[in-house]
């Protein structure tokens, strides 16, 4: 979720929402915008790019009102901003106009750092947008939707959607809203499974987890399932390498390692690297290379390099199991 400063009013006259997470970025406006109309119904509201915001425009914006009517100014992508209109930013920096909160959207980087900085020395509210690389990131926010609704969901089930999901936090959130309206009472694993297996990546990582596992067949008939109703067939080659990987990965780390260690060093949550450390109890360092050549074939297959992606598929599903099950054939 979006961090907020200590100065969390969001009628505070300056807002800066900083990163690059677009859901984050809107809800930030949106959070303005709404606590604005909630004092005035009538608050107007400018929502502007930098090719728009040229220089003399903002002080064209918030020059008094006759009717000193509250308006909010949106400046997105305000790392962008030519170095005349930052002046003008600046300088209204320094002399705010009252019943006019300003809203500038900035990316974060170095682009643009000194109006960050004159923002944050003016004392700007603070609404921090980072993009969730991480799973366990994507995993709280996904815990924190399901509490903003006022629903209750296991953490099996948080976990099993970010996996669905995957990382478009916009899609995540739809998702989370869907099950909290759609769902009577604890939305549990078996809820989201039944709402999500349909997914082209939940369906590609079902594969994988068959086919890491050894179970072969199980593999194969989930495998015929995705390609009879057209799933993408690089989202199930990219699926089999991520889970060959994590295996690769979890088994070439020091034994005795404590979970949240080793997902602090993998860039995985915790509960994954329990998960992967089960599938790989049989495999070895052989079988990786091997489980990860079939899926290299089956991938350049399915990009054209043969004429049966289906039937790469479906040897690259054999071989991973397979090689799960130590190199020992059904």
């Amino acid at each position: 979720m979006a961090r907020k400063s200590s100065t969390d009013n969001p009628l505070a006259p300056l807002t800066v929402a900083v990163g690059q997470e677009e859901l984050l970025l809107d809800r930030a406006v949106a959070e303005v915008v709404a606590a604005a109309r909630a004092s005035d119904p009538d608050t107007d509201v400018r929502d502007l790019t930098p090719d728009v915001l040229q220089p003399g425009t903002l002080a064209e914006l918030t020059s008094p009102s006759l009717f000193a009517e509250r308006k909010v100014v949106v400046v997105r992508d305000s790392h962008n901003l030519s170095a005349d209109t930052v002046k003008d930013v600046k300088a209204y920096l320094g002399s705010p106009a009252e019943e006019i909160t300003l809203v500038l959207l900035h990316a974060g980087g170095a682009k643009g750092k000194g109006l960050l900085d004159a923002a944050r020395k003016a004392g700007a509210r603070e609404v921090a947008c980072a993009k969730m690389t991480k799973p366990a990131d994507r995993l709280a926010f996904a815990r924190g939707e399901f509490r903003a609704a006022g629903r209750s969901a296991t953490q099996e089930a948080c976990e099993a959607l970010v996996e669905a999901i995957g990382s478009d936090l916009r899609e995540l959130a739809s998702a989370c809203s869907q099950l909290a309206a759609d769902v009577e009472g604890t939305i549990d694993e078996q809820v989201v499974a039944r709402y999500y297996t349909g997914r082209a990546e939940a369906t590609g990582f079902e594969v994988a987890d068959l086919a890491v596992t050894g179970r072969a067949a199980e593999a194969l008939e989930r495998l015929r399932w995705a390609l009879s109703v057209g799933q993408p067939l690089p989202g199930i080659t990219f699926a089999l390498a991520s889970g060959v990987r994590s295996i690769g990965r979890v088994a070439s780390a020091p034994r005795g390692a404590r979970p949240a260690d080793l997902a602090r060093e993998l860039g995985m949550p915790p509960w994954k690297v329990d998960r992967v450390r089960q599938q790989a109890r049989n495999w070895t360092g052989d079988g990786v290379s091997v489980a990860l050549r079939a899926v290299a074939e089956a991938d350049a297959a399915v990009k054209g390099a043969v004429g049966d992606p289906a039937y790469a598929l479906e040897k690259a599903v054999v071989t991973i199991a397979q090689a799960a099950r130590g190199g020992r054939r059904p």
